[in-house]
């Protein structure tokens, strides 16, 4: 129960817009429990009458049973109508508080930095989404209306039972808080193990979702086995604790019901005693066990809807674990660029480390000239992506400053910053629609034209056309129904379609053929024309006409130049170029 209550409170803001609903629905669990608590005492009055009349040695009065039946029909037909509206309200109410609870989740997600998602497994994540989210469906629609129920009905019976005979009444309640004690005990013993069960859930979720994703590369290594291992260790981790959970909270039923049996052995007892003796009539007798059924009912039905709670409590605990998280620190005050965006970007003694004790990027300074082309070269871990995420503000620097037009791009709305940005990725992403909407990403409301002119400057058009339904042609979810080259094409027509002041190429043509690098790096040429650019390649072959080479290490630029000076100096860009090609003639040879 109090896991319960701590979950409502947490989920206030999201019941609270449908609370007409809610409040309609406990009213009619309440109506239910009150019909439904009537009954036995209005057949107790049926018993009294027949057991009367046969002890008296009188005719039976058919006249007023018929009435008895009529009211006893009456509180039933009560009971399914108010039963039924209450689910149906709760089930209205709940369904469209968790609508608002994911939709709160992905605007919460858009609002986090990027080190939250680089730290996580997106599996796990998608699992708070999807599972979580049902679990505390489950717990609100089962479990709300069936404590109401519980709490109103054990209410209401006690009541009952003292309009009977206050001395049996007494004695029956014993049952109630012996029964709360032991939940008590029991509950508090599983809830550990319903907690370790969601969370190791989200953990598997994350391990198949990265088996899917990289399926080809383990089987192109035969690692099978090895990702089974790994699938079957978080496996066992989650029966273990799926046993545990449902086994120590199954305990509680048995035990409840032993209660129960105990408490009606010592009532038919101790009523059949006071009926011989005339203190209370057979009927009364009759009503006051059914009442102690009644007081059973609902303390074992919270006995077996016990696990959903507790999941629910669980998954309440994940879910806010994500609502929780600070949002992306934003300033005060925005600062204006100029009205024409020139691109020219500054860093000044740029410091930056993922972690405090391992510093990355150290006084970093280097200028920008307005519509001219950088490349940044170097070995893995040099920082070249690095220093893009600070450019762009996925991660702030611990000092210095990134100037953009003169300004301080902290003192700028990430948005606003970013808008001045278009990127072309090594790693592509179209989503499941059309190919139109997909290049209109770059700017939502692109006219079909501007789509159109955006995919013949990355020459992607004619392709597009040999499609049986062309810019029409839905990619699939997972974009496997066009080639590696295409996606890529599709990518800089959205890029050029947004119109950016700055472009960002991030070893863009690293994963496709030399032929295919022709058409991207001819596309990325339109695109890169009077803007400026920022080129990460691995391939030095296609940064030659470069106004600006940085070369990075270790986080610091250790040669800055175009490629004549710097093939001059002999440096370490001059022996990263002569090497590829020194290893293209091995290949050759």
């Amino acid at each position: 129960m109090s896991e319960m209550i701590r979950s409502l409170r947490q989920l206030r803001p999201f019941l609270k817009p449908n609370r007409r609903n809610l409040y309609l629905s406990l009213l009619n669990a309440v109506l239910s429990m009150i019909f439904n608590a009537l009954w036995p005492v209005t057949m107790g009055l049926i018993v009294t009458e027949i057991t009367n009349a046969l002890t008296q040695h009188r005719a039976i009065n058919f006249s007023y049973i018929l009435q008895i039946i009529a009211l006893i029909l009456v509180f039933a037909f009560g009971y399914q109508i108010t039963m039924f509206l209450s689910q149906y309200l709760m089930t209205l109410a709940v369904q469209r508080s968790m609508k608002g609870l994911r939709q709160s989740l992905d605007t919460k997600l858009n609002h986090l930095p990027v080190n939250y998602f680089d730290t996580r497994q997106l599996g796990n994540l998608l699992s708070r989404f999807t599972n979580d989210v049902d679990a505390i469906t489950n717990a609100l629609q089962q479990g709300l209306i069936q404590v109401v129920n519980s709490v109103v009905g054990i209410t209401v019976a006690v009541i009952m039972m003292f309009t009977i005979n206050w001395i049996m009444a007494l004695i029956t309640l014993w049952m109630i808080p012996a029964t709360l004690i032991i939940s008590r005990i029991i509950l508090g013993k599983s809830q550990n193990y319903f907690e370790g069960q969601q969370n190791t859930l989200g953990r598997l979720n994350g391990v198949v979702q990265e088996s899917f994703t990289g399926f080809t590369e383990i089987q192109a290594y035969g690692q099978e086995e090895n990702t089974l291992d790994s699938f079957k260790k978080v496996n066992h981790q989650l029966s273990n604790y799926g046993f545990k959970a449902a086994f120590i909270s199954g305990i509680l039923m048995p035990l409840v019901s032993l209660i129960a049996y105990l408490t009606y052995a010592a009532m038919a007892t101790v009523g059949g005693i006071f009926v011989l003796k005339g203190v209370i009539p057979v009927g009364n007798l009759q009503a006051f066990i059914q009442y102690i059924w009644q007081i059973n009912q609902p303390l074992s039905s919270l006995t077996q809807i016990s696990s959903i709670l507790q999941s629910g409590q669980a998954a309440t605990k994940r879910v806010f674990e994500i609502l929780n998280e600070p949002d992306e620190p934003e300033q005060a005050t925005e600062a204006v660029l100029p009205k024409r965006v020139q691109g020219e970007v500054k860093f000044e003694n740029v410091s930056f480390s993922y972690t405090k004790d391992k510093p990355l990027i150290k006084n970093l300074n280097f200028t920008v000239k307005p519509g001219s082309t950088v490349a940044i070269v170097g070995p893995t871990g040099a920082g070249k992506t690095t220093l893009i995420n600070l450019l762009l503000r996925f991660y702030e620097i611990n000092g210095g400053k990134i100037l953009l037009d003169g300004v301080d791009t902290k003192q700028l709305s990430r948005q606003t910053l970013r808008q001045q940005f278009g990127m072309v990725l090594q790693d592509t992403w179209l989503y499941k629609d059309t190919i139109t909407n997909n290049i209109r990403f770059g700017k939502l409301d692109a006219e079909e034209y501007e789509v159109v002119d955006a995919a013949k400057t990355a020459n992607i058009d004619y392709y597009i056309h040999t499609l049986p339904a062309g810019y029409q042609t839905e990619i699939s979810s997972e974009a496997d129904n066009i080639s590696q080259g295409q996606k890529q094409l599709m990518t800089i027509a959205r890029a050029i379609i947004a119109n950016p002041a700055i472009m960002i190429l991030d070893e863009a043509t690293s994963s496709v053929d030399t032929r295919l690098e022709q058409m991207l790096q001819q596309a990325m040429d339109k695109i890169m024309a009077g803007r400026t650019s920022f080129v990460i390649a691995h391939r030095l072959s296609t940064i030659r006409n470069a106004d600006l080479i940085l070369v990075l290490q270790h986080g610091e630029i250790i040669e800055q130049g175009n490629h004549e000076s710097l093939m001059a100096e002999a440096g370490f860009y001059a022996q990263l170029y002569n090497s590829q090609f020194e290893d293209a003639d091995a290949l050759e040879n």
